[in-house]
């Protein structure tokens, strides 16, 4: 798998990751807190992964919630 390769099947996620770090820059420090941060990475991460392997099928729902708005 060269560089390309990978920057295109992992961009949603990297992207998704980089959201919840910045995200996290803000929070606290307690356990639970920390769980919740590495919940939100990873949630993040997968929705990102999400959106950029299913972009037509993500861009058609979206414009359809937007026209019914």
């Amino acid at each position: 798998m060269t560089f390309k390769d990978f920057i295109d099947k992992y961009l949603g996620m990297i992207i998704g990751i980089v959201i919840a770090v910045l995200i996290i820059v803000v929070g606290g420090d307690s356990i639970i807190a920390a769980l919740m941060k590495i919940a939100l990475i990873v949630g993040l991460g997968w929705f990102g992964k999400y959106i950029q392997d299913n972009k037509t099928t993500v861009k058609d729902k979206l414009k359809n919630w937007i026209d019914r708005m």
